[in-house]
């Protein structure tokens, strides 16, 4: 891989990882077109995603440092509970909010270890990924059609954040949208249209970073050259930077409800991708 490529695909997953069209799905299509090897299996992929990772921490940088004090907050009035049982655990929101995201990352954690080979698969075909953006064109159509909903984080049940979760895991599979299959299932349980795209990003760091702490270790003993380095690192940077403006236009899409067209781009380029799967055997 060269320094060029890894900026196209550092641009591609900075868009499609935050706009509803699949950046997995994207960087399928894309390496399967022009042959492009990373060279060390889904080790890139993570980087990319660690990229978009440092753009959602820009943007919610408020919220996630509430989190994580909060995160500590909860363990701490846990094992004073043992002591004093009229200690009060879940005092706030942000709290409850910490306890939802562990639950969505519950099935999420399961799915993607169940499906991790055949994702690793269906990153090596234009069919699969050509499907699932196809599924994903539907969900948009959807999402254009429902009302903005009523819950806030303090409405939103265990059940509602494990059924998140299941959408986040199957949107581990290239071409089904993350971001699309999160907001349609927030919007679909009734979820606020700010809180359903607040939501969707923050659930996906901790599913992001253990998915990186696994891939990562696994290439621990990989042997990559010093261009190659280089080249991980600027497309991980063009992630990051594509990313961060992405969010912004997501958060417009949402206030606005502009699904259709994402659904409209993600059935023209799922359909090609089928197409391309067959003329290219």
């Amino acid at each position: 891989m060269n320094i060029f490529q890894a900026i196209i695909l550092g641009i591609i997953q900075g868009l499609a990882e935050f706009l509803p069209v699949s950046s997995s799905g994207h960087l399928a299509i894309v390496q399967n077109l022009f042959h492009i090897e990373t060279d060390t299996g889904l080790l890139f992929d993570v980087l990319l995603h660690i990229g978009t990772l440092i753009a959602i921490f820009i943007v919610f940088w408020r919220d996630i440092v509430k989190l994580v004090i909060e995160f500590f907050g909860i363990i701490s009035d846990f094992i004073r509970r043992f002591r004093d049982p009229d200690v009060i655990v879940l005092s706030s929101a942000y709290r409850r909010f910490v306890l939802l995201i562990v639950v969505s990352t519950i099935p999420t954690g399961i799915i993607g270890y169940i499906d991790r080979d055949f994702v690793a698969y269906a990153s090596t075909t234009l069919l699969i990924p050509g499907i699932g953006l196809l599924i994903t064109s539907v969900l948009l159509f959807i999402c254009d059609r429902i009302g903005d909903g009523r819950k806030g984080i303090k409405k939103i049940t265990y059940l509602n954040a494990f059924e998140i979760g299941m959408a986040q895991g199957v949107a581990t599979i290239p071409g089904i949208s993350r971001s699309g299959a999160t907001i349609a299932a927030c919007l679909m349980l009734g979820i606020k249209k700010e809180t359903a795209v607040k939501y969707s990003f923050i659930m996906s760091i901790p599913a992001v970073l253990g998915a990186a702490v696994l891939e990562i270790k696994d290439a621990a003993g990989a042997s990559v050259e010093g261009s190659t380095v280089i080249a991980y690192v600027i497309g991980m940077a063009v992630s990051a930077i594509v990313g961060y403006l992405a969010i912004r236009i997501m958060i417009n899409v949402v206030r606005r409800k502009r699904y259709i067209y994402f659904s409209i781009y993600c059935l023209i380029i799922g359909i090609i991708a089928i197409v391309g799967h067959f003329l290219t055997k």
